[in-house]
């Protein structure tokens, strides 16, 4: 049988504000247990919860920068369950009406363009966290402790209609959506400080079914790699169990990377469960039409439309203008280089970034931000294959030695030192030209009976006649007409 997934993600996203989002204690991380945790996030009597109007500012820049219904009036709800993380046994969140409804993402899955719906965005806040086997006791015996400093710090929960269906999809998804929020400034997307978590839910139907699967919940995946696993390995356990006979049961399941598995940690609850009523302590939100103006006002160019200007100004393509603008650091890295360039050489810039430069970068694990090789070195290096004083190939070697640090990362520097200049005389390279003719007959003669195949060998014996250094494109004309003459 031919089964289709469907997918949906609940992400959590740890908004960037400095104090929690009902009480005035910090929201810095690393501190010692216990330490950022106030009588109102313990819920202790007599204590009274008030709203951060910076972590709504950040709801509203979400919903700006996904086109969706600011709404003018929300309320917040307390969502019992019982947890030794959860102080209050309740969390404060918005249930039937939250602050950001509907907008889309819209990404690319290979080359091409997806764009997924949202169904809602709401404001909350998170619990604690349990830590086990971090404490001795009196006899040696590990024990478990509870960390209360994440108590009440704010988060954002952007739920996505269940229209992905593929692992890849979901990842694309999920890492357009991670690259919004760091764009946006309200959320700093450090996955392994917890700041950025997913939930995925994930079901399967012969294909042609309209009626969803039973779906079970991923709970808290932090690495984007992980997410794809553990998303593909659900998807082989529910039809395998399927195909067997038997039936998925709507649980939360938690993924071991180590086991590359996914496994079982509770039935899923459904809204009646946690027993949702308005929280007693805390009045509507209410956001005047004048407070999103002013959220507006101060927004950066989103990535869609810095996308659209790449495309209509330098003539980009739209996936290489997608690839381009995943960060703004990334962006404004490239308009640097460009803007150093000569106009019309902005594929150029383009494909040195999304190559080279990000292919050491990600070997390194580093961010554009750490790069050694500055905008203004790397469009110093791309004015010399533009000048014909070295070639492409060449460049590669340049900048490694840029990358490393030689000579200060000065490209004429390495070139001059390296004696890496370009052999540009028409005159030298036919001598070599002829001679590779007159030294290889028989591939000559390949040619001539209509191997294309020839033609590439010969380049390679004069491009290694000429250490690498013949200029590429006088040697293919030099060889053609020699050949066709």
């Amino acid at each position: 049988m031919a089964w289709e997934i469907v997918i949906g993600l609940e992400t959590h996203t740890q908004l960037s504000t400095q104090t929690k989002i009902f009480s005035g204690s910090s929201t810095r991380y690393g501190a010692l247990p216990n330490t950022q945790a106030n009588e109102v996030d313990l819920a202790l009597p007599g204590s009274l919860p008030v709203m951060n109007r910076a972590a709504v500012d950040r709801a509203i820049r979400l919903g700006l920068a996904v086109g969706a219904t600011i709404a003018p009036r929300s309320i917040f709800a307390r969502k019992n369950y019982f947890y030794p993380d959860s102080p209050k046994n309740y969390q404060i969140s918005q249930f039937e009406i939250p602050v950001v409804q509907g907008g889309s993402i819209s990404f690319f899955v290979g080359d091409q363009e997806k764009t997924v719906n949202l169904t809602r965005a709401h404001l909350e806040e998170d619990a604690g966290k349990s830590m086990h086997d971090d404490f001795v006791g009196p006899h040696g015996e590990s024990s478990s402790g509870i960390d209360l400093n994440r108590a009440g710090t704010p988060l954002l929960e952007i739920v996505s209609e269940p229209e992905m269906r593929s692992a890849a999809e979901a990842v694309a998804y999920a890492k357009a959506l991670h690259s919004l929020v760091m764009w946006l400034g309200i959320c700093d997307g450090n996955m392994q400080e917890g700041s950025f978590r997913i939930d995925a839910n994930v079901s399967v139907r012969p294909v042609g079914q309209q009626e969803f699967g039973t779906r079970c919940e991923i709970k808290n995946v932090n690495s984007f790699k992980f997410l794809e696993r553990a998303i593909q390995y659900e998807v082989r356990r529910q039809i395998e169990l399927i195909e067997d006979g038997g039936r998925v049961v709507q649980e939360t399941r938690l993924y071991d990377s180590e086991r590359d598995e996914t496994r079982s940690m509770r039935s899923k609850e459904d809204a009646h469960d946690y027993r949702y009523f308005p929280d007693p302590d805390l009045p509507p939100l209410v956001i005047a039409q004048d407070w999103i103006e002013s959220v507006r006002q101060t927004m950066p160019e989103l990535p869609a439309a810095l996308r659209a200007r790449f495309i209509s100004t330098f003539g980009l393509v739209p996936v290489d203008a997608a690839q381009l603008s995943i960060s703004r650091d990334l962006a404004a890295y490239f308009e640097s280089v460009n803007a150093a360039l000569p106009a019309g050489q902005a594929k150029l810039a383009a494909n040195w970034i999304m190559g080279e430069v990000s292919a050491t970068l990600n070997r390194e694990e580093k961010d554009i931000t750490e790069s050694p090789v500055s905008a203004n070195a790397l469009a110093a290096l791309l004015l010399r294959i533009i000048d014909g004083t070295i070639s492409n190939k060449i460049a590669r070697d340049v900048f490694a030695a840029m990358w490393s640090g030689e000579h200060d990362g000065s490209p004429d520097a390495i070139i001059q030192a390296k004696g890496l200049t370009q052999i540009s005389d028409s005159g030298a390279i036919a001598a070599m030209v002829d001679a590779v003719l007159a030294d290889n007959p028989a591939i000559v003669a390949e040619y001539r009976a209509g191997k294309q195949k020839a033609f590439n060998s010969l380049v390679g014996q004069i491009m290694k006649a000429a250490k690498g250094k013949a200029n590429p494109q006088q040697v293919n004309d030099l060889l053609k007409a020699k050949l066709e003459g």
